[in-house]
């Protein structure tokens, strides 16, 4: 197959030509296709039917301690569930709390206590002048909008496979007091869907910043989301080296079982060390007497422990796989070999990143919303919605039917074709 820069401009023009015909084709079936977020389907749904038979008007809703989980109290969550989601999160029942369903609304609480009471005794960061984030890219939209929401500067960090550019992310925070924070996705990230390596984990762990209330925000959400059995991405545990390192207070570690059992009726949790507990309990005492205990019980009968937790996502694996491979092999197919596109080949999580010609990515999007398939807005996967190269696309193959889904990437496919032809021609 002939790279579209080889050709000539009478060779695009004809190709053009031909692609336009097959495009109005699309456009004339009026699809309504979406493939914009990362939303479990149907069929991941229902593998979670069974939690709601676990509870009943006749159930014991009282916990091994005794505490009755109808009732008031318990602020950081019940033990069985807190044994649960802490082997789920590679650290130890103390260094836990667990929450409400949404792990970003723990996110953002912490980023607004920061801001109005400052880290363990810090300077409130909305007393200073200036406050900065690390935001590695392309990453999370949400986790950008959160900072951007409460006027914090966002700088850019380049993500390699191995996870951000470490030689700028030391240098940045050891430099620049302002910088109190760095957002990371480090497993499977959103959305190339690369683990951070052994060694970027040991080194996020040596940092030396400037700032003594600088925190590293430790998105975990794909901890267990892997596609295969044979190929498992597996993470240095980062709590344990901070500690190793010196630097304890360093992490705070959020997830979820938002994509494990239901999203909206998940439970969250994030942990840390016992300073940092400690210091997030004073704000969590006045603003909750504690969280849905029914809904951790739930959990617990369902899952029983880990193991049983990862069983079920295996299940999750076997729906998401194939959906996964058909939209690579419509990328290699179609797009292979052409030069105008490359994207990641993840082992799990919920995304693949597609990274087109310069100048291209809010063209394809739009060309794709006008066949009837909606995408992530291109710019999404950077603060403020500006990617620089105007080339990144995040493509989420999880909610579709996997026949519809073919579908809006074949004609994925064929709108990079086309906006690619049109920038070379406009050279």
């Amino acid at each position: 197959m002939k790279k579209y820069t080889e050709m000539t401009k009478e060779e695009l023009e004809a190709l053009k030509k031909e692609l336009l015909a097959k495009y109005k084709e699309y456009q004339a079936k009026d699809l309504k296709l979406n493939m914009a977020r990362g939303k479990p389907c149907v069929e991941q749904l229902n593998l979670s039917m069974g939690m709601m038979d676990v509870l009943s008007a006749g159930s014991d809703l009282t916990c091994d301690d005794g505490t009755d989980c109808r009732n008031y109290g318990v602020l950081d969550g019940i033990h069985e569930a807190k044994v649960l989601l802490a082997d789920m999160m590679e650290v130890g029942v103390d260094n836990i709390i667990i929450y409400g369903n949404s792990s970003l609304n723990v996110m953002y609480d912490t980023i607004a206590r920061s801001m109005t009471h400052g880290v363990m005794g810090s300077t409130p960061w909305a007393r200073l002048d200036k406050v900065k984030f690390l935001c590695p890219v392309p990453g999370y939209d949400r986790h950008f909008k959160i900072t951007e929401y409460f006027g914090i500067e966002m700088i850019n960090v380049p993500m390699t496979p191995n996870g951000p550019d470490m030689d700028m992310v030391e240098k940045l925070v050891s430099e620049d007091e302002s910088i109190k924070g760095i957002w990371c996705v480090p497993k499977y990230s959103n959305p190339q869907g690369y683990s951070y390596s052994d060694e970027t984990v040991r080194r996020f762990a040596r940092l030396e910043p400037k700032a003594n209330d600088f925190r590293i925000y430790w998105d975990n959400a794909y901890t267990i989301h892997h596609l295969y059995d044979d190929k498992q991405d597996e993470l240095v545990e980062i709590l344990a080296e901070c500690k190793k390192a010196g630097n304890p207070d360093m992490v705070y570690k959020f997830a979820s079982t938002s994509k494990i059992s239901f999203p909206g009726s998940g439970v969250s949790v994030l942990a840390s060390s016992l300073n940092n507990l400690e210091d997030i309990k004073k704000q969590l005492g006045i603003q909750t007497i504690g969280h849905d205990k029914v809904n951790q019980l739930r959990h617990v009968r369902y899952f029983g422990n880990i193991n049983g937790m990862k069983e079920h996502m295996r299940k999750h694996a076997d729906i998401l796989r194939p959906k996964f491979e058909a939209v690579l092999e419509i990328l290699e197919r179609e797009l292979g070999g052409l030069g105008i596109g490359e994207w990641t080949k993840p082992n799990g999580g919920y995304f693949i990143s597609f990274d087109s010609l310069d100048g291209c990515a809010k063209d394809i999007v739009a060309r794709c919303k006008k066949a009837g398939v909606e995408m992530t807005g291109a710019g999404a996967t950077y603060p403020y919605g500006k990617d620089p190269h105007d080339s990144n696309i995040r493509i989420a193959p999880s909610y579709p039917p996997i026949s519809d889904l073919i579908v809006a990437a074949e004609l994925f496919a064929l709108c990079v074709k086309l906006s690619s032809i049109e920038r070379l021609l406009s050279k």
